[in-house]
């Protein structure tokens, strides 16, 4: 079976197409949200590795996500941070024509937050077609704001349109980064927390990155970076802050892999390059 997507089904052939897509993408980051929020007081948690939780929120996420993604796009590849399902099929990695579009999902970003009963933590979907992730839904239960954005049309929280900060000094800037689990004391990660956190205004740890990304892209952020995140954790985020405007590389100013994301984000290019700068010194 071959996809015509040169992107044409989602650029010129109608905005039915990109509505079809968003709206089903709404759908089940909700209906996973159900899951998660149903069981938010009495969930079961455990260690897939070293201080990296899951609980059966995230699986049960997950699984009602796919099966309503699944039931509207029945030859679409799937991604999933859960149940062994995090490699995509290798035409699509590749970008190959012929290659189906495949959702990218994490059912429950921000696991440790909800496992202490925190906020910030959210469903993200995103999908990715001919070489590039194109549509990006991500779902905050608690404050019930649902970002979105399709390619090139622009970026919206409930409806509302989002553009990243115009903040153009660093040492005026809030910025975030993202640890990897059981991250220690001499890794490069807290020696480029340092160098940022000398000099911007502050620096977050808020433990999604989804949300993260979504808070670059409507101006609450004005810059963040990772590099020990997955495909699943940046899928939707990486749509939604380049569709708001951010500039968003590799962590050090090179293209960014979707399927490797090392990356920094920021409202403006000289917030970023001058982050990016810091980064490579580790």
């Amino acid at each position: 079976m071959t996809f015509d997507f040169g992107w044409k089904s989602f650029e010129d052939s109608s905005q039915r197409m990109n509505e079809s897509h968003l709206q089903t993408a709404i759908q089940a980051a909700r209906a996973g949200a159900v899951e998660l929020m149903s069981r938010r007081s009495s969930f079961v948690v455990s260690e897939k590795a070293p201080k990296d939780l899951v609980t059966d929120a995230d699986l049960a996420s997950q699984k009602a996500i796919r099966d309503l993604l699944e039931d509207a796009y029945p030859d679409y590849a799937f991604v999933g941070e859960e149940e062994g399902e995090n490699d995509p099929p290798d035409a699509v990695r590749r970008g190959d024509t012929d290659a189906p579009p495949c959702w990218v999902v994490d059912p429950l970003d921000g696991t440790v937050n909800y496992v202490h009963r925190l906020q910030s933590f959210a469903v993200s979907i995103g999908l990715y077609a001919a070489g590039k992730m194109r549509l990006g839904v991500v779902y905050d239960p608690v404050a019930e704001e649902m970002f979105a954005a399709v390619d090139g049309q622009g970026a919206t929280v409930n409806g509302r349109p989002m553009k990243a900060s115009d903040c153009d000094d660093l040492s005026q800037a809030l910025v975030a980064c993202s640890f990897p689990a059981g991250v220690k004391k001499d890794a490069p990660e807290v020696t480029r927390f340092v160098h940022v956190l000398e000099r911007c205004r502050s620096l977050r740890r808020l433990g999604s990155c989804a949300l993260n990304m979504c808070y670059v892209a409507d101006g609450r952020l004005d810059a963040y970076w990772a590099t020990n995140v997955s495909a699943w954790d940046s899928a939707a985020g990486t749509v939604i802050a380049r569709e708001a405007g951010a500039t968003l590389t590799a962590y050090d100013g090179s293209k960014m892999d979707d399927w490797k994301p090392r990356f920094c984000v920021a409202g403006t290019a000289s917030v970023h390059g001058s982050i990016v700068d810091l980064l490579s010194i580790a």
